[in-house]
């Protein structure tokens, strides 16, 4: 009876790193169109909604949110990601705000990470009958946000209302490493939340 063919280990070695430079090349083509996709201004600077939403977690975004409420763009404002301990008057004072001027109109909440910022807003959201939210987070960050809150809030209308860190490079971000290592490790999350939202749709 006629033995079956040797297979070399260099071969198997040989597929093995071919398949690893494909997925490698696959990662990389994507890690570019996640950074093309990474918004570079505020589109809709104006239009009115019920409610602003702030992710705490980078420079200037809860600046950003206090402003667009003395605005008048929203009549509510939701701080998400506040430190345990915090309260509104505290947090009002640490940005310069009169809390007798705002505390009727701010609320907060704790989370600790984008998942929890999505679904501790679903829960405001739902107590306070808000239909329209406009999202205010980090341009680098809003990707996955809008990942996690359009999966929270599917009959919420969302304006994205990115701000942007003077520390972080968007232009040629390839050329300055912190910017890069900030923008794959978003990419990163990005897969992962994207991965898990696959998952639970096909599990249901």
């Amino acid at each position: 009876m006629p033995r079956p063919p040797h297979r070399r280990p260099g071969h198997t070695i040989s597929r093995f790193g071919g398949a690893l430079i494909l997925l490698a090349g696959i990662w990389g083509a994507g890690l570019f169109k996640f950074a093309d996709a990474i918004p570079t201004e505020v589109l809709d600077p104006d239009t009115h909604t019920d409610a602003i939403v702030v992710l705490t977690g980078g420079s200037g975004r809860l600046d950003e949110g206090l402003k667009l409420l003395e605005r008048g763009v929203a009549k509510k404002l939701y701080i998400s990601g506040v430190y345990q301990g915090i309260d509104i008057q505290n947090l009002l004072e640490a940005y310069r705000r009169n809390p007798q001027d705002l505390n009727c109109c701010v609320s907060i909440g704790h989370a600790v990470d984008t998942i929890s910022n999505a679904t501790e807003t679903r829960d405001w959201v739902r107590k306070n009958q808000v239909t329209s939210v406009r999202l205010v987070t980090s341009g680098y960050h809003m990707p996955r946000s809008v990942l996690e809150f359009e999966n929270a809030l599917p009959k919420v209308t969302l304006i994205q209302h990115p701000v942007f860190p003077p520390h972080v490079k968007q232009r040629q971000w390839w050329a300055w490493p912190g910017t890069t290592g900030l923008i794959v490790g978003e990419y990163n999350k990005f897969l992962l939340a994207w991965s898990r939202h696959k998952l639970m749709s096909v599990l249901k």
